[in-house]
């Protein structure tokens, strides 16, 4: 269900974006007025809903469970992360990756503790989106998405592909799947809380701040996936 309802949204953004409507002359943003508006409206339910939720659940939950939280779902998204970096031709990184999936889970108890950052195999996300990017397609408009915030037509495309490919989306019962999803936004939301402070008191534009912060930290992340699978060739040779 969660799976078709992305999809069916990255099909509305993708119509929006053809129609062209709420344009405006800033090139990589093409649809300002539209993505204000969806900021505007993601803020307001940030603070209405999910700040207080997650203060509540920081003021509940000791640090231990709240880490091991974060470690158990970092690891399962650590396997699809691998799978893209092998898509994108860093072979090393991609196989660093699996072997970190394979210890966290048999020698951290399925991945509440991480063990695999303690043997040097630290963990780095890679997306399906950040892999279009390594094979060459261009990033198209910025667009902010209903809740999920920032993204461009290009990560909006390789969402479906993200939720096939995170293996809590096949988790059964679905009752189950569903608690532990809301868990995991509810921890992630909590650890960033004075980093949204911190946010508010330095940004005169927020919406500009995050928009080109995004960009920024998107273009880097595939500019480096191009390096580092040069450097991977370079090795294998």
């Amino acid at each position: 269900m969660i799976i078709k309802h992305f999809a069916r949204m990255s099909t509305l953004v993708i119509v929006l974006l053809g129609s062209g409507c709420a344009t405006t002359n800033n090139p990589d943003d093409p649809l300002e007025g539209y993505n204000r508006a969806m900021f505007s409206f993601n803020d307001t339910a940030d603070r209405v809903v999910a700040q207080p939720v997650a203060k509540a659940y920081k003021a509940v939950t000791p640090q231990f469970f709240r880490t091991g939280v974060s470690n158990f779902f970092g690891n399962i998204g650590d396997l699809w992360s691998g799978i893209n970096q092998l898509f994108q031709g860093r072979i090393e990184v991609g196989a660093a990756s699996i072997m970190r999936v394979a210890i966290n889970t048999t020698f951290g108890l399925g991945g509440v503790l991480d063990v695999g950052t303690e043997m040097r195999l630290p963990s780095e996300k890679s997306d399906f989106g950040q892999t279009l990017g390594k094979w060459g397609v261009g990033s198209g408009p910025y667009v902010v998405l209903p809740l999920l915030g920032p993204s461009t037509l290009r990560d909006t495309a390789g969402l479906p592909a993200d939720f096939y490919g995170n293996l809590w989306s096949y988790k059964d019962p679905v009752y189950i799947r569903n608690i532990g999803t809301g868990v995991r936004v509810v921890n992630l939301r909590a650890q960033f809380l004075d980093a949204g402070t911190l946010l508010e008191d330095a940004a005169l534009d927020k919406y500009s701040f995050v928009r080109d912060a995004y960009l920024q930290r998107r273009k880097s992340q595939i500019e480096g996936s191009k390096e580092s699978s040069h450097n991977d060739e370079g090795d294998w040779e």
